[in-house]
């Protein structure tokens, strides 16, 4: 991350505050931007009150400063560039540096100021997701506040009323400026001890989103409404998305939001959480139950929290299959069964590069090189210790270890099996299949509408 000044002088400051409220007279506060895709380590607190701060994997959280009581923020919506992974990098639009913005930190009951500088061709404006506050300051462009132009700063002040995981994004040609990546996630911690929030050692957050970018192209398809091709953890898809690194024992709240165009089953391996928070605020404990999957709506937020007993490296993934998968397209026929051996020399003598896919599945096509378009990824990709993951989009990993240290979100590596607990092949005699003998055929039973009556005492009747 670096500082820098997007004003070129008192002047043009002071033009700038003025244009959008009185409190921002005195010099706006520097804008920060991020410079790289790698996690950033916790953003703690050294003005305002305390409190426990959360890691976005391949993200950060905003800083701030201190103005007589009032934390102020500086949001700036600009193009940027976003590696989604080793090997593709999207054009889209976010703030401050990157898709999703930075992770907005506050205290329950702080008094927030936010600068939202406009740097984009268009004007926007900033919806609050989930906040409580004055119906001027809920962002929505035309109906509650003029819309933001290009070139301008707009102020939004509101208290942070309760705790809990929330969102920003436009809420000016919304279905644009989405779908190019606009948003970023804001969490309110508690101001003190809560009977329904619990004091974690991990705290990790994730936006969940979508994208239909054209190999070889890198600009979003923003007209497309449902048959996206990249599906993201904080816009990175695996094996581009960083691991959660815990300590063995640890105490762990995931918290996630949804902003893509369709629901997110999400499943983690190895453990079972509860789910103790939704958009409305902290469940109540009497309505928790335990999990390993939650559905998370569009527009949706849920925080999950477990304690990481198991040491491993155990999977957190969206358990809809296509959307662990990147660039992949739409009506491509299935081959499985097809035998193309036949053909294949004199396909190959039209078009040499001409390969056989798919007759068999598709896994084959994680282990092929096979010749791709600028700037896009294979469909699967990812390899670990035992060969190709076969995974893409909505996927990575917990890694749990009993020797990482408090604190550190390094990661630690490949988990080293204990002797004797890894799947093997088994080369020894197998019994015999067992035969389940036939049924015997039942009588057909008669309706009781077509039976003879009966010839007894009532017979006639």
């Amino acid at each position: 991350m670096k500082r820098r000044t997007f004003f070129g002088g008192a002047a043009v400051t002071a033009m700038a505050a003025a244009s959008v409220s009185k409190v921002a007279m005195a010099a706006l506060p520097e804008p920060v931007t991020a410079e790289g895709p790698e996690t950033a380590p916790p953003l703690v607190p050294t003005s305002g009150r305390p409190y426990n701060p959360v890691v976005t994997p391949n993200g950060w959280s905003l800083p701030w400063r201190m103005n007589a009581g009032v934390k102020e923020f500086h949001l700036v919506a600009e193009p940027v560039e976003r590696e989604l992974a080793p090997g593709m990098t999207a054009r889209l639009w976010g703030y401050n540096g990157q898709s999703p913005g930075p992770t907005i930190e506050v205290v329950e009951g702080d008094r927030v100021r936010i600068f939202v500088t406009n740097r984009l061709p268009e004007h926007t404006s900033v919806h609050w997701h989930g906040q409580r506050l004055p119906n001027g300051m809920d962002g929505v462009g035309g109906i509650t506040q003029p819309h933001i132009p290009a070139g301008k700063t707009f102020v939004y002040e509101f208290e942070a009323k309760r705790p809990g995981t929330f969102m920003y994004h436009p809420h000016g040609d919304e279905m644009v400026q989405l779908a190019m990546g606009m948003m970023g996630l804001w969490i309110t911690h508690p101001k003190g001890a809560h009977p329904l929030i619990e004091r974690v050692d991990r705290d990790f957050c994730i936006l969940l989103a979508s994208y239909d970018i054209a190999p070889g192209a890198a600009t979003p398809q923003v007209n497309t409404m449902l048959d996206f091709n990249l599906w993201t953890f904080n816009t990175r898809v695996f094996p581009g998305i960083e691991s959660l690194n815990v300590r063995q024992g640890d105490k762990v709240r995931i918290r996630i939001g949804n902003l893509s165009m369709t629901n997110h089953p999400i499943h983690i391996h190895g453990h079972e959480y509860v789910v103790t928070g939704t958009d409305g605020g902290p469940v109540p404990k009497t309505g928790r139950w335990p999990e390993v999957t939650v559905d998370i709506g569009v527009g949706q937020m849920r925080q999950m929290e477990f304690v990481a007993e198991a040491e491993g490296d155990w999977p957190l993934h969206c358990h809809k299959s296509h959307h662990t998968m990147n660039a992949m397209g739409h009506d491509v026929p299935t081959m499985i069964g097809v035998d193309h051996r036949g053909l294949v020399k004199k396909l190959q003598k039209i078009v040499p590069d001409y390969m056989v896919m798919g007759e068999r599945g598709m896994a084959d096509m994680g282990e092929m090189e096979m010749p791709l378009p600028d700037n896009t990824l294979p469909m699967m990709t990812g390899r670990g210790p035992f060969g190709a993951a076969e995974m893409g989009g909505m996927f990575t990993l917990m890694k749990v270890r009993k020797d990482q240290k408090r604190g550190d979100y390094g990661d630690p590596g490949w988990f080293r099996h204990p002797q004797g607990t890894v799947a093997r092949e088994w080369t020894g005699e197998l019994p015999a299949p067992a035969r389940r003998p036939a049924a015997a055929p039942q009588k057909k039973s008669v309706p009781l509408d077509v039976r003879k009556p009966s010839r007894g005492h009532h017979g006639d009747h």
